[in-house]
């Protein structure tokens, strides 16, 4: 029995928890003997090495406690022997060193263990439909890099952190230097799915068909929802490939004239040159109808002049001629604006990243451990989400037990009191 656990009550209610309470409830959604078997060094030579599955622990817990460095973790680790213990660490020998900690995180980044994990994570979620995964919402992030800031010329050649800039909602322009985190959410649990990072000046709507890919490998996806930024042709064409429609506002900004009869949202003009009324979709083909004919507008022509019959002209339009243009459902419907503002979603997982959690406080440099550094942050949701609807399940299953145990008991006595 599975109970469906949104992401925003489950790592809010595990935040509020003591640490004492809240690392061996975040741990037992976890098993991470698989990952910690690779960690191990198959040299015979040297002493033995701390327990690498206790450092795989801390290390994953660690954004979770709000440690951002390997000094403040080993410093954890040092002083606070209940942190140690519950990471799985032994007490009679000294905490793991900085420099382990560090070699620990290296290899997971060269073996790609953290990937794996978040992977297998998001897989556990959908089995235990936590995410649905039939809306997704694709963003990107600004992170700030750890590293010495640099010409942007010199950065491009590295490959590393760079030059970026973005608009606020104020219309302000930011710029930073350092990456992007780029997420694609699912919007009920508002978990990430997928994510990669990049230099801050690579454009978001060229790693928008990446994030596409990526998600529809492991799920059936209706919808993508990206902002106007994104309002490029191959990302309508990223979805449609995977059988999935993407939400996008259009971009007017370097917009053209519309074609003839055309409104810029993508709404036939009827004779009159008065948008038609979108009546539905049939497969591939939208369909409109005459505005004097629905009420829309008082036409000074009546229909008459488009049409003989009393259901007034009626116009179909295929979505595969512009993808770009045309969207199932229409863009100027209910229902396309619903799902619209599920945008949100991706901006609220961001945030968490960013404020409870240590995205943006980036200790490590270069590209690929940065992206394990983020892989880390979004295991920390994955896991709180999937701990938290384990330990409601569990509640429930309890009290299960103990109302049928009171059934029973009731049902027994009764039986004696007949007899």
């Amino acid at each position: 029995m599975y109970i469906l656990q949104e992401s925003l009550f489950s790592f809010i209610e595990l935040q509020k928890l003591e640490s004492k309470e809240r690392l061996p409830l975040f741990f037992s959604a976890l098993d991470l003997r698989p990952y910690a078997k690779e960690l191990r060094s198959h040299s015979p030579r040297g002493a033995d090495g701390h327990c690498r599955q206790g450092i795989l622990r801390a290390l994953l817990v660690a954004p979770l406690e709000n440690i951002d460095t390997f000094t403040g973790l080993h410093r954890r680790l040092h002083f606070d022997l209940r942190f140690r213990y519950q990471c799985g660490l032994r007490l009679d020998r000294e905490a793991p060193s900085i420099a382990t900690l560090s070699r620990v995180f290296a290899e997971l980044t060269s073996k790609g263990l953290a990937k794996r994990l978040f992977e297998d994570l998001v897989v556990q979620c959908k089995k235990e439909e936590i995410i649905d995964g039939s809306l997704i919402a694709i963003d990107s992030a600004a992170i700030h890099a750890y590293e010495m800031k640099q010409p942007k010329r010199k950065s491009e050649r590295t490959g590393n952190a760079n030059w970026g800039a973005k608009f606020d909602s104020f219309g302000n322009k930011v710029k930073w230097f350092g990456y992007k985190l780029h997420l694609a959410v699912d919007t009920a649990s508002e978990l990430p799915m997928a994510l990669c990072v990049t230099p801050a000046h690579v454009n978001d709507r060229d790693m928008a068909p990446s994030l596409i890919g990526q998600v529809a490998e492991e799920t059936k996806v209706k919808f993508f929802i990206l902002d106007a930024g994104y309002d490029q042709l191959k990302n309508y064409e990223a979805a449609r490939n995977v059988k999935a429609q993407a939400i996008i506002p259009m971009n007017l900004r370097n917009e053209k004239e519309p074609p003839a009869s055309m409104t810029s949202n993508g709404t036939p003009c009827c004779s009159m040159s008065f948008p038609m009324t979108y009546w539905g979709a049939d497969g591939d083909h939208l369909k409109f109808r005459c505005p004097h004919a629905t009420g829309k507008v008082d036409c000074p022509l009546g229909m008459a002049s488009c049409s003989a019959s009393n259901y007034g002209m009626v116009v179909k339009v295929d979505t595969k001629s512009d993808l770009r243009r045309y969207s199932s459902p229409h863009r100027d419907t209910k229902y396309w604006k619903e799902l619209y503002n599920e945008r949100t979603s991706v901006e609220r997982c961001n945030s968490r990243l960013k404020t409870y959690l240590t995205a943006d406080a980036l200790h490590v440099w270069g590209i690929q451990k940065v992206t394990t550094h983020q892989y880390l942050n979004a295991i920390v949701l994955l896991t709180s989400a999937l701990a938290m609807a384990l330990q409601l399940n569990f509640l429930i299953h309890q009290k299960i037990l103990q109302v049928c145990s009171f059934l029973s008991f009731k049902s027994i006595k009764l039986k004696n009191l007949l007899y």
